[in-house]
């Protein structure tokens, strides 16, 4: 273990007099509470260059594991595509050729070069998804509105960003001006919530889209099969696939992924037969001149078919949002050597097909497939289907986790479904709510075209974002030559709001389904975040002086009962007042206490080893200490936390006594470079050795004490009982997002004891009331 350190170098390098050495480390030992450093409790650090991408026999196992959980969605797109373009029907041979180019070029520019190659490497320490580019953005430019934030924050190994490039100039307007707007701070994460409710809401209709197309492909043996029948069938399917979320996905991913390299087989291979058999001039769709000779021909039909095409994209948020689970080197891999090359055979096949047979575009997919292949085909089209819906509904709770830990989101159950992998979790309300919303559209909708309207704005919304958070991170972190970002902007950029042009157009016939799914979630975010945020403040507003801790502390009437008192409170910058509502009450306090603070980061780890920071809280007496325990995004709270919470505590002591022990031998060494006489050195040497012997002394007594009272008495666990209400004055918007809005949520949420895990037994509940 190293031994904890003060930020201030004490370091002697020419005789001091004891008032000038005083003077150097008071301000290390003596600070007022609130504004000294805390220390670390630190364990060595491997720094070592391992890596998912070291070894290339890893980085194939995984990118055959992540064919089985990050394409389900993109990988059966070839389902809907077509009859979502050719809604209507296909007006002239040639609009196959314009729409196949168009596919074509989707396919490329976004899914392969803008997430694979550049959206990829805007990863937070591997994780994905829109909460990692905005942890990235907070973490550079301080623009985070979470209030718990501390300078020890940055000290975090895995807090810290490598910078690539000298372009700082346009970075540090950007950065300054970020930072100075509280209206960008609240846009930003305004546009970071609208992101995570999008895709949530792809969590919706992929299922929805995914297993009603595959199921319709029963119509090609039978006809006596009506829409409203396979609808049916759709619902038996999606809610078994709901039911059997509870037992966790770790197993059943890597199951699938077999299937899934079947499914890319046989669309690939058959794709290839099509084009054979059927028309082989639909290469020349790779000219971009079939594009220009479409809109030409087809207008301003062609333009809200553009909500079609870009259905060929369903799924790319997931290779970013599922990064976490494998390593960039992989999904790049298993994207251009399987998924990529399938995907445009399959479409390339069924233009082939639909050259010849223009009028069975509302089922390409299944007319397109050869008879003796039709059955194998719709067995693996419906597993296939199930396995799309599987990554999107698993990725929600992943990304719903990382809400929580954020305080974005409500407090709900999580379950942590593999003890081998952290990051899968199942939120059983959560996963009800997707399963009643996805029976709805599916029921309500019953047509692939009407759901693929509403699908297509999610995705397009998505997108969007993605590019606008990522335009950010090239400018501020990754510094990119500007030339670069206005071309990214011209190209990737124009395209993307042309699709979103395209998809709003068919705002009412379904495209405003998920804009108000999004605008619920989106509410449901923010109220809970700002309230989170206003009773930060207040704490931080009634904290408690160290005057009035003194004063506790010197108090007669309060006697000291065994044990060790935890008070749990979201303040990390003082005393949190549930302390004063406990001692106003209650004219006792236990032997030991500590402060506990929870605090999530902008990281999506928190070495263990870094994770709590004590500091010991004056005066002595009150045998107080207080603890942050800091975690990322992604991190599960440990099991036996009351055992590493006070093994820690003991390090940390242990830790005080040999930072005081170095400044002692400082002040020793500072004597006998001096002039004072020899006597006067012996003398003060020989107090400098009392006073380190005392100072152990005192530290293996208080060891000894902390064990005997974690033993013997146990730990009490002091909760905040609170009542949330606006002020008189406050105003009428004010009092209903307050008393009627959050209270509600409060109400139909966990309670704290529940998310903390804490024994009801050893658990005692402090009243209080905030008023806002």
């Amino acid at each position: 273990m190293s031994n904890a350190t003060a930020e201030e170098d004490i370091r002697v390098d020419i005789p001091m007099s004891d008032d000038q050495l005083e003077r150097k480390i008071r301000p290390i030992l003596h600070k007022p509470y609130g504004s000294m450093d805390l220390v670390s409790v630190k364990a060595p650090t491997n720094h070592g260059s391992h890596s998912k991408d070291s070894n290339w026999w890893v980085v194939l196992n995984l990118a055959f594991q992540s064919i089985g959980i990050v394409y389900g969605d993109l990988g059966t797109s070839p389902l809907y595509v077509y009859p979502s373009i050719f809604s209507n029907g296909i007006k002239h041979r040639d609009d196959i050729l314009g729409a196949l180019s168009l596919v074509f070029y989707t396919l490329t520019f976004l899914p392969l070069v803008k997430y694979v190659f550049v959206v990829l490497r805007a990863n937070d320490n591997g994780e994905g998804g829109t909460f990692a580019l905005y942890s990235l953005i907070c973490r550079y430019a301080r623009v985070s509105l979470i209030p718990s934030q501390q300078a020890e924050d940055r000290e975090v190994s895995n807090y810290k960003l490598e910078l690539p490039s000298k372009r700082l100039k346009l970075a540090s307007v950007l950065k300054s001006s970020l930072q100075k707007s509280q209206f960008a701070k609240i846009f930003l994460l305004l546009v970071t919530m609208l992101g995570t409710s999008m895709v949530i809401g792809d969590s919706i209709f992929t299922p929805s889209i995914s297993v009603l197309s595959a199921v319709a492909g029963v119509k090609e043996v039978t006809s006596a099969l009506t829409d409203d029948m396979i609808a049916g069938i759709s619902v038996v399917i999606l809610i078994f696939l709901f039911m059997i979320q509870r037992f966790g996905t770790h197993r059943v991913s890597y199951t699938f992924a077999p299937v899934l390299c079947v499914w890319f087989v046989l669309i690939g291979g058959i794709g290839f037969y099509n084009i054979i058999k059927h028309d082989t001039t639909v290469l020349k769709a790779i000219n971009p001149m079939y594009i220009l000779e479409y809109f030409i021909r087809n207008k301003k039909d062609a333009w809200i078919s553009l909500g079609g095409v870009v259905l060929c994209t369903t799924g790319a948020e997931a290779l970013f949002a599922d990064l976490g689970h494998f390593s960039v080197r992989a999904i790049q891999v298993s994207m251009c050597s399987m998924v990529y090359p399938a995907l445009i055979l399959a479409y390339t096949g069924q233009s082939s097909y639909l050259r010849q047979y223009p009028d069975e575009v509302s089922d390409a997919f299944y007319k397109s497939v050869p008879g003796p292949l039709y059955w194998p085909m719709f067995v693996v089209s419906i597993l296939a289907a199930a396995i799309a819906s599987q990554a999107m509904i698993s990725g929600t709770f992943s990304i719903v986790h990382q809400s929580l830990s954020l305080g974005c989101f409500p407090p709900v159950k999580v379950v942590y479904t593999s003890a081998n992998h952290e990051g899968q979790v199942y939120i059983p309300a959560i996963n009800y709510i997707l399963m009643l919303a996805c029976i709805g559209v599916t029921a309500g909708f019953k047509s692939t075209v009407k759901i693929g309207n509403a699908y297509g704005t999610a995705v397009v919304f998505v997108m969007t974002l993605t590019s606008s958070l990522l335009v950010l991170v090239m400018i501020m972190i990754w510094k990119t030559n500007i030339f670069l970002i206005i071309l990214y902007i011209l190209t990737i950029g124009f395209a993307e709001l042309l699709y979103l042009s395209s998809v709003l157009y068919k705002f009412t016939s379904g495209g405003y389904l998920p804009l108000a799914f999004s605008a619920v979630l989106m509410i449901i975010m923010y109220v809970w975040n700002d309230v989170y945020r206003r009773k930060y403040h207040y704490e931080l507003d009634h904290k408690i002086s160290p005057a009035r801790l003194k004063e506790i502390s010197a108090n007669k009437n309060m006697s000291r009962i065994p044990g060790l008192a935890m008070f749990y409170s979201g303040l990390v910058h003082g005393i949190p007042p549930i302390f004063e509502h406990y001692v106003s009450n209650v004219p006792a306090l236990h032997s030991i206490i500590v402060f506990v603070s929870m605090k999530s980061l902008h990281i999506n780890k928190v070495p263990p080893e870094e994770r709590y920071f004590f500091r010991r809280v004056e005066p002595r007496e009150l045998f107080a200490f207080r603890c942050v325990v800091r975690y990322g995004y992604k991190d599960v709270r440990e099991v036996a936390f009351e055992e590493t919470l006070v093994t820690r505590l003991k390090e940390f002591i242990q830790e005080e006594i040999l930072l005081q022990n170095q400044i002692l031998s400082t002040i020793g060494n500072n004597a006998e470079k001096g002039t004072e006489p020899e006597g006067e050195i012996v003398e003060r040497n020989n107090d400098v050795a009392n006073a380190k012997q005392v100072e152990e002394e005192i530290m293996q007594q208080e060891i000894e004490q902390l064990q005997k009272e974690w033993e013997e008495a146990g730990i009490v666990h002091m909760i905040g009982e609170s009542e949330v209400i606006a002020k008189k004055e406050a105003n009428i918007m004010k009092r209903i997002v307050i008393n009627h809005v959050y209270n509600l949520l409060k109400r139909n949420v966990r309670q704290r004891e529940k998310v903390f895990d804490i024994p009801h037994k050893r658990m005692l509940k402090v009243g209080m009331t905030y008023q806002l």
